[in-house]
Formats: structure tokens, C-alpha cells, sequence
């Protein structure tokens, strides 16, 4: 129930840091990964031995634990600003921007709280399930590169207007045409996208694996740390001011729709957002932090 609840508060968050930063093409952005709640993963990498699974299982357990009591009385707050934004009809720039950078320290607060076991988990991969992991990466990007960048670039910007429609019919209903002509101008503007993205997550993995080749050495804590918790310190000068540009546009975008949304919409919107937080204030974990 707890997991359930938590994928549309992620689809809303994701929804607001995903129309600002390019990343997000590959949606799952880090906190996709691991259950929801902790942005790594190595289901889609390796195979668990029968201990790891134990280990990890108990973990992840903790992991949530944690998350409810500690970090969903954040997130309530969070969508209370949300709520005050757009029923006083201040989604603009400025308001995006806050919200966003709320959103992203939540996933950053997750981050550095998981490091130490994804530390400890990597640190006792041995050499085959390592190899495992340089394969899977390989894999991954080659199939990403067929999916997103060896197509014909009027496809990439179609199926990335298509991406972000799925995103935001959820929240605002059914797109007006005004509002598909927005998402696909959004679209046309990110033509580097695909590219640049799938040339940053190459590099991450890239690094990933040189430091689990050393991950015996002292410095493979703070290695894991960095790649874990400071993902932009791989960025390339290139990228970082891509994403610059990025941002901008989703706050235009954003900002853009709901000025072009119907009252029909807009109502939806706050009926949803109603909802979501109803269903995560009735939450038994939370219910129990506060007793």
C-alpha cells in the first residue's frame, strides 16, 4: 500500500523536475530505481546470490521505515505548496523553480541516507557479478542509443511530446490542442537531448565501473558517494549548459500550460492533488511516527 501510494506523489514531483531537466527524458531520473525510494538499483544489472538478497531485503526494510517516518511529513508539506500555487494561480517561474529545488533535495536527502548500504552491497560484489553490471551498462546503452538517437529526429521530438502528454494527462486531464502545441514546440526545442543525455548517463556508467574495479581500495566510499549523491560532478561543461537551457524551457512549459488550462482542468488538478494527499495523510507509517 505504502509503495502504491507513493507513485503519484513521484509521477508529481518528476512531472515538475522532468519538464525542467533534460535527464528526465529517461523519466525514472534516479529516483525511479530501487523501490521507489532509493535512487540506485541492481535488479536490471545483476543477480543477487541467495545472502545478498537477505541482506538486501532487511535494508531495504530499514530504508523505508525511515523514509515514512522521517521524510513523508516533508512531502505533505511539499504538496500543500503545490496545492496554494495553483489554486492562487501562482505557477510561475519563481514558484517553479522552489518547488523544484524542493522536490530534487528530497531525492538528494534519500540519496545520502542509502549510500552507506549501497556502499556496503557493492563493496562485496565479486569479480563475475561486476562484470555482470559492465555488460548490463554496455547493454543499456546501446539499447537506449537505438531507441532515442538512432531514430530519425522528427521521431525523437514526436515520441518526447508523446512522453511528456502521458505525464501531464494524469494531472491536467485531456490536452487542449493549444496546450499539444506547446508540448511539441517544448519538444522541438530540446533537439540535443537524446544525444547529450544517453553521452552523460555513458559517463556515469563509465565511472561507475572503474570504481567498482577498485572497490577494495579506502576510496571507494567517496567514490560511490559522489556518483550516488553528486551526480552533476560527471556533467560535462557541454551538458551543464544544456541543462541550463532545459530547465528553462520546462518552466515555460509549465508555466505556459496552465495559463492555456480550462477551469475544467484546473480543477482536476487540485481535485488530484486533493487526493494524493489524503491517501498519504491516512498512511499507517506516518499515522504511528506521530503517535
Amino acid at each position: 500500500m505504502y509503495r502504491r501510494l507513493l507513485a503519484p506523489l513521484r509521477a508529481l514531483s518528476l512531472l515538475i523536475i522532468c519538464s525542467l531537466m533534460p535527464a528526465c527524458d529517461r523519466v525514472e531520473l534516479a529516483y525511479r530505481n530501487l523501490d521507489v525510494i532509493i535512487p540506485w538499483t541492481l535488479s536490471d544489472y545483476l543477480d543477487m546470490n541467495a545472502r545478498q538478497k537477505t541482506w538486501f531485503k532487511e535494508r531495504l526494510g530499514a530504508h523505508l521505515r525511515w523514509h515514512c517516518s522521517t521524510q513523508l511529513p516533508g512531502y505533505l508539506a511539499w504538496l500543500d505548496r503545490v496545492q496554494q500555487m495553483v489554486a492562487s494561480n501562482q505557477v510561475n517561474d519563481q514558484q517553479l523553480q522552489a518547488r523544484a529545488q524542493e522536490a530534487q533535495k528530497a531525492m538528494n536527502d534519500i540519496a545520502a541516507a542509502i549510500t552507506p548500504s549501497a556502499v556496503e552491497l557493492l563493496r562485496g560484489l565479486d569479480d563475475e557479478q561486476v562484470g555482470e553490471m559492465r555488460q548490463a551498462f554496455a547493454r543499456d546503452v546501446r539499447q537506449r542509443e537505438e531507441r532515442y538517437v538512432r531514430t530519425p529526429m522528427d521521431e525523437q521530438i514526436g515520441n518526447r511530446a508523446e512522453r511528456m502528454e502521458k505525464r501531464l494527462t494524469p494531472w491536467l486531464g485531456e490536452l487542449t490542442p493549444e496546450q499539444s502545441r506547446l508540448v511539441e514546440a517544448w519538444s522541438q526545442s530540446l533537439i540535443e537531448q537524446n544525444r547529450l543525455s544517453l553521452d552523460n548517463r555513458a559517463r556515469w556508467q563509465a565511472q561507475m565501473s572503474a570504481a567498482l574495479a577498485q572497490r577494495q581500495s579506502p576510496e571507494f566510499g567517496q567514490q560511490i558517494q559522489r556518483l550516488l549523491t553528486n551526480r552533476q560532478s560527471v556533467w560535462t561543461p557541454q551538458y551543464r549548459q544544456f541543462n541550463a537551457r532545459a530547465e528553462q524551457a520546462g518552466r515555460s512549459l509549465l508555466v505556459d500550460l496552465m495559463q492555456a488550462s480550462t477551469p475544467a482542468q484546473r480543477q482536476h488538478l487540485q481535485e488530484r492533488l486533493a487526493d494524493v494527499r489524503k491517501d498519504f495523510s491516512e498512511l499507517k507509517c506516518l499515522k504511528v511516527a506521530k503517535s
